[in-house]
């Protein structure tokens, strides 16, 4: 009785000092996994969307057909060639969520709070509430390893994070295939990297998307959020399937040569079709010597448009 007794103290003090102890066997590594003295991500954050929402008329929307900027390689841009919105609307995706590279774009609350180490009271995690189309983020700050290269993919990936001064740097792997921004689109084998920076009541995230699939260059962005003092709703009620258009087991899409929506900025700003298109080029100023001798200005304003631009 005696020998069964030790071992059962001996097992449950082994397993007590391993959940205390960071990777690398030191108790004072798990007091450095916080926050910087003064620096606290813990709140309701949202974006106001002032560069991405419309004006009257809806002449600042997203278009069905906009990759001006976007590094795109062949096979991004064959994707979107052959992309339909509809799919949207299939039964089969009305309930599927977003990866974490749409979260650097701002269309959705992030709500943010810590998981704590339950002996030393210093974070393990850091996590990003459910909220609509997105699953609740973990970003481990233990050391624990990213998954191996032939492990299963989750939607929300596999995140950690460290600080770097009072900035947290989180990377994110081995999530399933998304979108980017404007409809883009975004492999399983793509890598995200955010940066979270707070400035008082201002929270600044930057992004950097690499895919090897559909990018040829790491793909930046960057947005602000504000601090509210209300509660943001964490998980949207529970998605149910209804019939928009489309019937079950149909992909829209469109053939070589057959989407009719690739012209449609250029008939509306004038912008060429090689620019509407992507590619890596068409992410720098110079690019506009490029397109100098073949733009051409719209006869009239777009409706939605005034003589200073888009209102």
């Amino acid at each position: 009785m005696w020998r069964v007794a030790s071992t059962a103290i001996a097992i449950l003090l082994s397993g007590m000092v391993t959940f205390s102890q960071a990777p690398g066997g030191e108790i004072a590594q798990i007091r450095n996994l916080g926050a910087p003295e003064g620096v606290e991500l813990s709140g309701n954050w949202v974006s106001a969307q002032f560069t991405e929402g419309g004006g009257p008329g809806g002449a600042n929307d997203r278009r069905p057909f906009d990759f001006l900027g976007l590094p795109l390689s062949e096979a991004g841009k064959a994707w979107t060639l052959s992309h339909d919105e509809a799919q949207l609307s299939e039964p089969e995706r009305q309930c599927a969520f977003y990866t974490p590279v749409y979260h650097p774009w701002g269309f959705g609350a992030l709500n943010i709070w810590r998981e704590d180490e339950y002996r030393m009271g210093s974070p393990v995690a850091w996590v990003i509430g459910g909220f609509q189309d997105f699953k609740p983020q973990v970003i481990w700050m233990d050391g624990r390893p990213h998954p191996g290269k032939y492990a299963p993919h989750r939607i929300e990936g596999f995140t950690t994070g460290v600080w770097e001064n009072d900035v947290l740097v989180t990377t994110t792997t081995h999530m399933t295939q998304g979108r980017l921004h404007r409809r883009a689109p975004q492999s399983d084998r793509s890598t995200l990297t955010l940066r979270f920076s707070r400035h008082g009541d201002i929270l600044t995230l930057t992004g950097r998307v690499d895919d090897p699939v559909y990018l040829t260059e790491p793909f930046y962005v960057s947005k602000e959020w504000t601090l509210n003092p209300n509660t943001t709703n964490r998980a949207s009620v529970p998605c149910t399937v209804a019939f928009e258009g489309v019937p079950s087991g149909k992909v829209p899409h469109y053939l070589p040569g057959q989407n009719p929506n690739i012209e449609e900025m250029t008939k509306l700003w004038g912008i060429p079709v090689e620019a509407v298109k992507g590619g890596a080029e068409t992410m720098y100023p110079e690019y506009r010597k490029k397109l100098k001798e073949k733009y051409v200005r719209p006869a009239k304003r777009p409706f939605g448009a005034t003589r200073e631009g888009v209102v």
